[in-house]
């Protein structure tokens, strides 16, 4: 096990390494996310249906695999154009510029995993901004260990590190959004005392790809429960 340590991002040296890990871990879904939109009802009866109807009409096999082969392409791409929509937005907005949008406020963290020099694990929270939650709320988001430095704990002891720091500043619960095909991550956050507080779809695609994103929420003792 290479060993590692938990600090603070900084700026100069960190920036290009947090959105490589940050895109890397984003492409390895599309395989993932991919099966999934394959397999459902509605996917497997329009590979189905269409090509079978082209060949009632038109009497031909090689039209209708041809078309098959053409579905199967659109929908890797639909499932890759959608991701990679995904990241982009989020170079676009926080990770532009990292320190203004997780450092210049209190907090709010972001923390990086670093082994032999190099950035290996990432996580950042945000105080939720909601004056219709009463309770003192910190978003965990953007947890990405490297796929060379996974099953060594370095994930768990980012979430250590973010649930610590709510603790500290004084934060009631660290809630979070993770989708249904990132399996490890839901049972990561299972594992270390996140509850189910429901679910929602992102956005219009995701709905379309049924990929519901589920609501995680971990509620801290306070001071004086603590001290109990």
């Amino acid at each position: 096990m290479t060993p590692y340590h938990i600090r603070q991002y900084q700026e100069r040296g960190d920036h290009k390494q947090v959105l490589d890990l940050f895109c890397r871990g984003m492409e390895e879904h599309i395989p993932t996310a991919f099966r999934h939109a394959l397999l459902l009802p509605r996917t497997l009866l329009l590979l189905l249906g269409v090509p079978i109807a082209l060949v009632l009409v038109s009497g031909s096999w090689l039209l209708a695999i041809m078309c098959s082969f053409f579905l199967l392409l659109f929908l890797r791409l639909f499932v890759k154009q959608s991701l990679k929509k995904f990241v982009a937005l989020r170079l676009r907005t926080d990770l532009a510029d990292i320190t203004k949008s997780y450092l210049s406020e209190p907090g709010s963290c972001f923390l990086v995993a670093e082994s032999v020099g190099q950035v290996v694990g990432m996580a950042a929270a945000l105080p939720v901004k909601d004056p219709s939650i009463k309770r003192k709320q910190l978003l965990l988001f953007h947890l990405s260990v490297s796929s060379q430095h996974r099953r060594q704990g370095i994930a768990k002891a980012l979430v250590r590190t973010v649930l610590q720091f709510a603790r500290d500043q004084g934060y009631s619960e660290v809630v979070l959004r993770t989708t249904v095909l990132m399996r490890g991550a839901v049972a990561l956050y299972k594992e270390m005392g996140f509850q189910k507080a429901g679910q929602s779809f992102f956005n219009t695609t995701a709905k379309l790809l049924a990929v519901p994103s589920i609501h995680f929420m971990c509620p801290l003792p306070s001071a004086q429960e603590r001290e109990l």
